[in-house]
Order: C-alpha cells, then structure tokens, then sequence
C-alpha cells in the first residue's frame, strides 16, 4: 500500500471556477522524477496564490497542488548524488507551477532541481528565505559586484514584500545604506531590517515626468516594475545598476533610454526560474553565511497547510509583511 500525505489541492469545477482544499493524496499521483522528498517547510510567494486561484499564466493544468518552494529530507533517490536523509531545498524550476508542489507532504522531482542544504541553515530557514530570498540574493548580487557601499544609498522598492524585505536586510548586513519605498504605514518593521530612510509611494511619485530626475542612488533592488521603477532608474547616479524582478505595479516601462546613455545606468532582469546550477548552490552558500539576515526567524509568521487559504487571499490583496513560512508537520 503506497503511503498517503496530505496536500493543497486546487480543482477547476468549470470554466475559470477554482475550488482549493486539503486533501488526502498518494505517493502514487506525484510525476515522474528521480528524487522523493517528505516535505517538511514551503513558503508562500504571490506566485503561488497565482497558481491556487486558478491563473493560466502560471499553472495550466488543474487539478494542482501549487507551492514553488520545498525543504525537506530525501526519502527515495535513484541519483547518486542525493541518498536517504539528506536535507535539501528545491525552489524555482516548473516546482508548483505545472508540477506538483510544496503545498503537500511529498514532492518527486528531477534531481538536477534539488540543492543540498548548505551548512548554517535550517530547513525552516531556507524556507522563510525562500524563491524570495534567491530572487533577493540575485538581486543583491549584481549591486555587489557594481556598486561599493561607499558610493551612495541603494534603493528598495516593495519594501515590506518577501523579495525586498530580504533585499533590504542582506544589504543592511553588507553595510549598504538602505532606503525603501512602501506604499504601507512604517510600523517599525522597515526599521527592524536596517532601512535608514522610508519613503512613502505617493511623495516617490510626484514628479515622475523629466526623462531624467536628481540622482539619489548608486544602485536599486526593484520588484514591482511599472512607473516606480521607470523612476528609479531615472533616479539612478552614473555607472548606478538597478535590477528587476517583478510586475506587481505593471509591466510596462514608460520611460526614455536617457538615463542609459546619459548616465551610463544598468538594468538586470532578475530570473530565479533558470537560474544556472552553479550559480544557484553559491548564492545559497552565501545566504548561508555572509549574507543572512541576523534577525530571519523574526521576517516571518508561521502557519499549518490548513491556514493557506486565509494567507493565500491576503497576499493577492497585499496585506502581507515579510514572509510567511508554511509548516507541513
């Protein structure tokens, strides 16, 4: 008899009607993959309420268990470099998207998709650091390698997100002065994460029309694209790097290229989907060790399989702060 776990389950009932729960599921239903892992810790990121409210976008095929982040303990291996017992981490990739993911007790994936769990974290670390904290350390690492502490302040934008709440405390630790837009009241969480300077939405908006503005910043993390990272870059000192990751605001970019030719400005796309192997296992090193955040545990709430559906439409309204860590027991 095949073991049973418990999973978020989403269905589509009919057309663009999607029914989410908590069901009991077998080792039998999971895809094809050469490593089985007993999940122990997931995460909850926008993309995978994307997923569990039925966004083609991001998942196609239903019935689905969403989740793009896993750490656990392997439990079966069919690859030599992963044996019984081991801890690992698995983010990004097709996890939670059209394979089954995190959201349940078991995943069986490809093993090129799986990271050993580097020393000096936790499982529930690597899981309130998350795709969040890859995407962030992504981030973070094309400003290292450009810009010095010492040439001005770097600017976050989705501030109080999972992505830039990460950003703003891996680049307080390096010793960045970190400033950060959030279109939510400061209750002294930015201020916990080292942010020096917290600048309203609105104010960060008024004057958005020049195609080049004052140069406030050596670099800039930006997750929501739309008019704040037009701004941002147009913000941005000489030889400054901005990086890009999200679409929360907008897609589109309603600027010139002045701030390219005229400054000298770069802008990275951030894509933690694909992310090459080799890059993928030293950015984890680093999270590990130099670039963790001294107060993680203190980024996240942590709640049960069953209290998703809850955070799932609070997250789509943006109401969360920070991360939200998913113990699946």
């Amino acid at each position: 008899m095949k073991k049973k776990f418990q999973a978020l389950v989403v269905e589509e009932k009919e057309p663009k009607v999607f029914v989410r729960s908590i069901r009991e599921r077998s080792i039998n239903d999971l895809p094809e993959g050469d490593v089985l892992i007993r999940v122990r810790y997931s995460s909850l990121n926008y993309k995978d309420a994307l997923s569990a409210t039925g966004n083609k976008g991001v998942t196609r095929k239903f019935p689905h268990t969403p989740g793009i982040d896993a750490s656990g303990v392997v439990e079966e291996s069919r690859a030599d470099n992963f044996k019984k017992g081991d801890e690992v981490i698995v983010t990004s990739y097709d996890l939670g998207m059209n394979t089954d993911g995190g959201f349940g007790q078991y995943i069986r994936v490809p093993s090129d998709w799986v990271v050993p769990m580097p020393e000096g974290l936790t499982p529930q670390e690597s899981m309130i650091l998350g795709t969040a904290g890859f995407t962030a350390a992504m981030s973070v690492d094309h400003v290292v390698h450009r810009v010095d502490a010492s040439r001005g302040p770097v600017l976050v934008t989705g501030s109080t997100g999972g992505v830039g709440s990460l950003a703003c405390a891996i680049l307080s630790k390096l010793g960045y002065e970190v400033r950060a837009v959030s279109g939510k009241p400061d209750d002294g969480f930015l201020t916990s994460l080292g942010v020096k300077q917290i600048i309203s939405r609105e104010s960060f908006l008024e004057n958005t029309g020049p195609p080049l503005l004052k140069a406030n910043w050596a670099g800039v993390v930006d997750t929501v694209g739309g008019d704040i990272l037009a701004t941002a870059i147009k913000s941005t000192m000489e030889d400054g790097v901005v990086t890009c990751c999200g679409l929360v605001a907008s897609p589109d970019l309603p600027m010139t290229v002045f701030p390219f030719i005229l400054r000298g400005v770069t802008l990275y796309g951030i894509d933690s989907q694909h992310c090459a192997m080799f890059r993928r296992q030293a950015l984890w090193e680093n999270l590990a060790a130099q670039w963790k955040p001294d107060n993680l545990a203190g980024m996240a709430q942590t709640i049960t399989l069953n209290e998703l559906e809850a955070c799932i439409d609070n997250i789509l309204k943006g109401w969360i702060k920070g991360r939200v860590l998913v113990d699946l027991g």
